[in-house]
């Protein structure tokens, strides 16, 4: 293949297709020479050409070559010293992948050739490689940019009217009977009509995409037949992930992302990422060099300062991305603003964010990766959520992110559980948990809603497992049921595993009930993780990162059908009434013209809680009171808006407990509309008086109602 060559820009980075030609720019401050490689077809093991990259603008390599259009395959080879104990790991033999590569055209076929030193060598990584790789590994390609968005706008719904569904693209099609089967398991099915009008269904809001940024499966994983199903290791920041296209590999992926999220937002739903800027797919010293560590490795990794030869890890993956210097933080920060401002998506939760935030050994909370977050006018108005915690010391930093994100409340999780199996666990954490965690978040003048409510997530048990299991059951991750959660945080209702005792299943499905009933009641923002109101069930797996099999994905064929019915029905009656979702907190104080406080809580006996009751005792049952009237929300005309009264009664006993309900000045006509010792959500037009006695069932939730006809200011 013969090209013109042109001196090119240094900006942007990648490669830039302007209707002529295409620009590539790479960073490489250490480098002595790059080349430009380029393939005609998938197929080629080797470039058909190969163009030396001579100008240099600071630290980054450019080039312009006309005629190169959208969907040419490339690569690079850098030329430096292969010196790891200085850190530098430079190897030409290498085909490397653009750190900026809109997409990547297929996926690793592991060979020794792809690791930059001689793999069985006793020197190990200091021996050096002279085996090309180009036939094994995937080539970037140049992505055409144009795409007709059709005027989409993105649907910026607020935070307190946020409901969070935590998806993976292909385990929540894959099985799917009403989906062609040639698109299960990719962008094109969530796209499609059956999957948005279950969402839409459901009352979801907001859809979270386990990792769709291109990622690798680990070479210990694929030999054993096992992949790298969640995605938490990623190459290419810039790329959709090839494994969930339907349509092609040399760019069409970028198109089918860009067609999902347009109809997602024609239906209402933002669609957030899950993101993992903290550590790349490379691995520690003994990993493969694919990209960033034979571009520049001293460039782009923490490297220890006793030995350069090795890699602080804060992650348990092998590395950690150096965000301190300058070209990691401009790739981070050109990577989200690509995705919003090209690929529309609406926000993004970091995984193992403290990690991000590390200036030194120490967690900084305001480190600069967050002042340039907080600065930029892209970035900082999508949604941010933070993972508050990775595995160094100092790395649990729930409660602690700036102002502007908001974080997964691990502590919610913890307490709510601790709740709900009986444990002997204080009111008072209870009643911060499902208030907003006060406690967290109020002195940063932050809001409940950077509090991130779950009960379950896509690391850890299922809903149904969590009631199910009392161990976990990993043995199918080859790691000996060594790797996940050591233990069970929840009440498993009597005999593990799947039975046919009739009372361990009513036991089972209405613990169920009680966690979701908990989950959306709360205030804060919801995430429900996918499957879990159909009851699905990975057998007692609870680290199911590498089961890319029916382990993991849902099985739509054994729905259950009343659990799913209950969850809708929970969730539209909660996205009707503001008092579940404040967007300020609960101040304990009197409202004007109702005569009692915005929030008050309650003993069986139908007195208030005392400070010797949140303090000192160990009780598993409650009630509060919510004052409709009490939320000081403005409309968007001004106006103040009124909700009804509502009265929670939390009963975690093993057994049955008679609640008096509290005075005539809280309410006289009181009616029932949820209770989880039910399997269904139904209205029930009896009239509970005041003072009045209720039978509140062994382990339930129930919710009692208290209209409002009009205003009273």
């Amino acid at each position: 293949m013969k090209v013109k060559v042109y001196p090119g820009n240094s900006s942007p980075l990648g490669a830039t297709w302007d209707g002529e030609g295409v620009n590539f720019a790479l960073y490489a401050d250490n480098a002595t020479t790059v080349e430009l490689c380029l393939f005609e077809n998938l197929t080629d093991e080797a470039e058909s050409a190969k163009i030396k990259m001579v100008e240099r603008t600071h630290q980054v390599w450019h080039v312009y070559l006309p005629g190169i259009k959208p969907g040419q395959l490339y690569g690079y080879r850098v030329h430096g010293p292969y010196e790891p104990e200085n850190g530098h790991r430079f190897n030409p033999n290498k085909l490397l992948i653009d750190p900026y590569a809109k997409a990547i055209s297929g996926t690793i076929d592991w060979h020794d050739s792809l690791f930059g030193y001689e793999v069985g060598n006793e020197q190990e990584d200091l021996s050096f490689s002279e085996t090309d790789n180009a036939p094994y590994i995937p080539k970037a390609v140049v992505a055409d940019p144009n795409f007709d968005w059709e005027g989409d706008k993105p649907p910026k719904i607020p935070y307190h009217r946020t409901i969070i569904y935590e998806a993976h693209v292909k385990g929540f099609t894959k099985l799917h009977p009403d989906i062609p089967e040639n698109i299960r398991g990719t962008y094109a099915a969530l796209a499609h009509p059956v999957t948005i009008n279950y969402l839409k269904e459901l009352g979801i809001t907001a859809i979270e995409l386990l990792p769709i940024h291109h990622f690798i499966t680990d070479r210990h994983l694929a030999e054993n037949n096992l992949t790298n199903y969640w995605g938490y290791n990623t190459i290419g920041y810039f790329a959709p992930d090839v494994r969930y296209s339907s349509s092609g590999t040399e760019g069409q992926q970028v198109i089918e992302f860009k067609n999902m999220v347009k109809k997602l937002h024609k239906a209402g739903i933002e669609v957030i990422l899950d993101v993992v800027y903290n550590h790349t797919g490379e691995g520690n010293h003994m990993g493969p060099t694919l990209s960033f560590r034979g571009i520049d490795n001293a460039s782009y990794y923490r490297l220890t300062e006793e030995d350069k030869r090795f890699y602080m890890d804060y992650t348990g993956t092998g590395n950690t991305l150096n965000a301190m210097l300058p070209n990691v933080l401009r790739l981070i920060m050109d990577s989200l603003r690509y995705w919003i401002l090209e690929m529309h998506v609406d926000g993004f939760r970091f995984d193992l964010a403290s990690t991000l935030a590390r200036e030194l050994h120490e967690v900084d909370r305001l480190g600069s990766f967050f002042d340039i977050i907080h600065q930029d006018p892209v970035i900082s108005q999508v949604k941010l959520i933070a993972e508050p915690w990775d595995i160094g010391e100092g790395g649990y930093q729930v409660g602690n992110f700036p102002a502007g994100w908001a974080e997964w409340n691990g502590k919610y999780r913890d307490c709510i559980r601790d709740y709900w199996r009986g444990a002997d666990s204080m009111l008072a954490e209870f009643a911060e948990r499902f208030t907003g965690s006060s406690d967290l978040y109020k002195d940063d003048n932050r809001k409940p809603t950077a509090s991130i409510n779950f009960i379950t997530a896509h690391d850890g048990f299922t809903l149904h497992d969590l009631v199910s299991y009392n161990e976990k059951h990993n043995m199918a991750n080859g790691e000996n049921n060594n790797d996940g959660e050591s233990h069970n945080r929840s009440w498993n209702c009597g005999a593990e595993g799947e039975t046919e005792d009739k009372d361990i299943i009513a036991l089972r499905q209405q613990q169920k009930r009680n966690f979701l009933t908990t989950l959306f009641l709360s205030q804060g923002v919801p995430m429900l993780v996918a499957g879990d109101e159909l009851s699905r069930t990975q057998q007692g797996n609870n680290n199911a990162y590498c089961q890319d099999n029916e382990i993991s994905w849902l099985n739509w064929e054994q729905t259950d059908q009343e659990l799913l019915n209950y969850t809708r029905q929970l969730i539209q009656f909660v996205k009707k009434h503001p008092v579940f979702n404040r967007r300020r907190w609960f101040q304990g104080q009197r409202i004007k013209g109702t005569g009692v406080e915005d929030i008050a809580w309650f003993l069986p006996e139908g007195t208030e809680m005392t400070e010797e009751n949140w303090n000192h005792d160990f009780a598993k049952s409650l009630g509060v009171f919510l004052n409709g009237r009490g939320l000081h929300w403005m409309g968007p005309k001004g106006e103040q808006i009124i909700d009804d009264d509502f009265y929670v009664i939390f009963n975690a006993h093993h057994e049955p407990l008679e609640y008096k309900l509290p005075p005539a000045k809280y309410g006289t006509n009181w009616t029932k509309l949820i209770d989880t010792s039910l399997a269904s959500i139904a209205e029930d037009k009896t009239t509970i008086g005041a003072g009045e006695k209720l039978k509140i069932e062994a382990r339930s939730v129930v919710l009692l109602h208290h209209p409002h006809k009009k205003p009273n200011v």
